[in-house]
C-alpha cells in the first residue's frame, strides 16, 4: 500500500492524544503508515479568517482526513469546519474513537452523513481503515456536503 497523506482533525481538549496517534508511524509493532497534516500547535491568532486559511492549507494535498473522536468531538466549530473544507477537497473520512468511552451518537453527524468509516481505538485497524477512505475519495470528490453548517471560533 502506498503511503497515504492524512490530515488529522481533533478537539482542542484531545491535543495530546492527537499528538499519540501522530508518533503511531514511528512505531515499529504497529503497522500504520502515513505522512500526517494537522494543526497540533494552535494558530497564533483569533481572527477566523487567517485560522481557515491555514486549516485550508494544511487540508491541501491530503487525501483522507481522520478525526479523532473524543467526549467534545461532535460539538467543535473548527472539527465541524475542517471536516466540510475535507468533504469540499474530495478527502476520504475516517472518525476513530479515541477510547472504549466513545459511542457511535459521540461522532459528529456530518462524517456520519458522509459515510465516514466509524473505527474503535485499534492501531492495527488504522492503516486498512485510510485506505478504504483514501479509496472512497475519487467517488466523493467535490460532492455537496451535507449536514448543518456551523460557524468557528478558535479551536474548541
Amino acid at each position: 500500500m502506498p503511503t497515504r497523506r492524512v490530515f488529522i482533525s481533533y478537539e482542542g481538549s484531545d491535543r495530546k492524544k492527537a499528538k499519540g496517534f501522530r508518533l503511531l508511524r514511528w512505531n515499529k509493532n504497529v503497522d500504520v503508515e502515513f505522512q500526517d497534516r494537522h494543526l497540533l500547535d494552535p494558530v497564533d491568532s483569533t481572527n477566523d479568517s487567517y485560522i481557515r486559511s491555514c486549516i485550508r492549507d494544511q487540508i491541501s494535498g491530503t487525501s483522507t482526513t481522520v478525526v479523532l473522536v473524543g467526549e467534545n468531538t461532535k460539538n467543535s466549530d473548527w472539527v465541524d469546519y475542517e471536516i466540510r473544507r475535507s468533504i469540499r477537497d474530495g478527502n476520504g473520512l475516517v472518525a476513530i474513537k479515541l477510547n472504549d468511552d466513545i459511542s457511535d451518537e459521540d461522532v459528529p453527524d456530518r462524517l456520519k452523513e458522509n459515510g465516514a468509516e466509524i473505527v474503535d481505538w485499534n492501531p492495527d485497524e488504522f492503516d486498512d481503515a485510510i485506505e478504504r477512505a483514501a479509496s472512497q475519495r475519487s467517488k466523493v470528490g467535490n460532492s455537496t456536503v451535507r449536514g448543518s453548517t456551523g460557524a468557528g471560533c478558535g479551536r474548541s
